[in-house]
């Protein structure tokens, strides 16, 4: 019996540890994707713990008491209640201040401008000075059915399906969307924001690596919704600068990537 207990806990410890290890730390691209890979390996190494006790509770009361033929209720304990209680009180604490200090970021919940068109149509989004200011580097991205725009109003530049951003700066996204509902989702950078007709969302974040990033769009928004994608071009600073004003005032094509 004590071989077969011993067997099954070794077994649930052996799970847990390898769900461990399949997690392990990767190296975030983005300060959006460090700050959600952040909250979930913290909750990750407080769960797995807690996991393996209950389920070794679990098993030691299956093996123990499976062939009981004079099962008799569990005594009263005060104690072993309050204690139980509290420890479930502060396990869900610490989840609750863990999962508030990651959402009320600026890089996950960015502050967002109120419906600037009174008639609904967008007509008033002509300018990103119709927006309120900040200290990011921005720029606006439309999407339509079924495709992204790309526009730098300061240089007068605009590009189909590529989002060229510069690598270690803060970038405000402005997103709005012409006909339906779409969602900008840049998956290695952990960025996401809904795009709604005649309305201006922001998506905020800040890239450590340059090169090339996988946009799509996950709200379904017709047809054509599998082939709505986009790249998202991190380069550095200089790079970007030069290719604004290589492609100031017209149609441009995102530079090359280390």
């Amino acid at each position: 019996m004590d071989s077969r207990r011993s067997t099954i806990a070794v077994a649930v410890a052996g799970t847990l540890t390898g769900l461990l290890t399949l997690t392990g730390t990767v190296a975030a691209q983005s300060e959006n994707r460090d700050l959600i890979d952040g909250l979930n390996y913290q909750l990750l190494y407080v769960a797995l713990p807690l996991t393996l006790f209950v389920l070794m509770i679990l098993v030691y009361a299956a093996v123990k008491f499976h062939d009981n033929d004079d099962p008799k209720p569990t005594a009263e304990d005060p104690a072993l209640e309050i204690t139980w209680t509290a420890a479930t009180a502060i396990i869900l604490l610490f989840v609750g201040i863990s999962g508030y200090s990651v959402l009320v970021s600026p890089y996950v919940s960015p502050s967002q401008p109120a419906d600037l068109a009174a008639d609904g149509t967008g007509d008033e989004f002509g300018s990103i000075e119709d927006l309120p200011e900040t200290d990011d580097e921005e720029l606006i991205v439309r999407g339509y059915q079924w495709g992204w725009e790309a526009t730098y109003p300061e240089a007068d530049v605009t590009t189909q399906n590529e989002i060229v951003i510069p690598a270690d700066e803060d970038v405000t996204m402005w997103l709005t969307a012409d006909e339906v509902i779409h969602s900008l989702f840049i998956s290695d950078l952990g960025a996401k924001q809904d795009a709604f007709p005649g309305e201006y969302t922001r998506l905020r974040t800040s890239v450590y690596e340059t090169g090339q990033y996988d946009a799509v769009c996950t709200e379904f928004c017709g047809a054509g919704h599998s082939r709505m994608s986009a790249d998202v071009i991190v380069v550095d600073r200089e790079t970007y600068d030069e290719w604004l004003e290589e492609n100031e005032g017209e149609q441009a094509t995102a530079p090359d990537t280390p």
